[in-house]
């Protein structure tokens, strides 16, 4: 093989660059490292999406539940309301296996992105504040897949609110577009997912030393207002359930990562305060 084609193959770019002692990296190392950990990111996801293709027709019927169940609860109440599943185009069914497979494979590798996530953040803090990767994954996996079941079980009745606006004794047919239907549920329910990542979010801020517990106390009113801002623009249901499920645990969990924050900032003052004693006593 030719030197041209050696080069040709070689993936040295791809390297993420040496870390240093003190985390502190130029721009470019920066986004050298950020785009490895996407990478990495991506062609996990996309490994769990092609496990997930195995079980493709059992996640249809799990991602179509919420929409069969508001169904079910409208059909009851209104008997006349004639709903329709419908597939605009030739290709629309074989694309919404590939959007229900990925997401499959989004959720069942969130500890992989979730690490690489935490591995870009942790050049900017103390060496003894790294070690708490374990303590960081084991609080953002659970957070995230538990926004995911909240948005998963409030849906259906935003979805029967929502169509439920079809006026009574009506000739009018309630047409949905299958893969329209689970792109915006694919949005939601990652949107239910990130949002409850705020906790973990916000300690690592204040880890970072970008914020302090008192800084969040402060905050606290316009922050809680902006998480129902957050939830009314973000839930494309535009229904009230589904952003008060989403704004009421994100102004929960916002208090609960205050309360943690001031706790380590009570510890590390304390600790500074030792080391600055026996600094004096020597």
């Amino acid at each position: 093989m030719s030197s041209t084609a050696k080069r040709r193959f070689n993936l040295s770019w791809l390297k993420p660059p040496a870390m240093p002692e003190d985390g502190s990296m130029a721009l470019v190392d920066h986004l050298r490292e950020l785009r490895y950990r996407v990478i990495v990111s991506a062609i996990a996801v996309v490994v769990g999406a092609i496990v997930c293709w195995f079980f493709i027709d059992t996640l249809l019927d799990v991602v179509m539940w919420p929409y069969h169940e508001a169904r079910r609860n409208l059909q009851a109440d209104r008997p006349d309301l004639v709903m329709h599943t419908t597939y605009q185009g030739v290709s629309s069914p074989f694309i919404m296996k590939l959007q229900t497979g990925g997401f499959a494979g989004l959720l069942l590798t969130c500890p992989i992105w979730l690490y690489q996530l935490w591995a870009f953040i942790a050049p900017g803090l103390l060496s003894k504040e790294r070690r708490w990767a374990l303590t960081f994954l084991a609080a953002a996996i659970p957070l995230f897949l538990a926004g995911v079941v909240t948005g998963y079980f409030v849906t259906p009745k935003g979805y029967e609110v929502m169509i439920g606006f079809v006026p009574e004794n009506s000739d009018a047919l309630a047409l949905l577009d299958a893969p329209t239907f689970l792109v915006n549920e694919i949005k939601l329910l990652t949107l239910f997912g990130v949002s409850f990542l705020l906790p973990v979010v916000l300690v690592t801020l204040n880890l970072m030393g970008v914020v302090t517990g008192e800084q969040l106390g402060k905050a606290r009113s316009a922050a809680l207002f902006g998480c129902f801002v957050f939830a009314a623009v973000a839930t494309p249901s535009t229904d009230p359930f589904s952003m008060l499920a989403m704004a009421m645990p994100m102004g929960f969990l916002y208090v609960v990562a205050e309360l943690i924050s001031r706790r380590h900032d009570k510890r590390k003052a304390v600790q500074e305060a030792k080391e600055l004693d026996v600094q004096l006593t020597y």
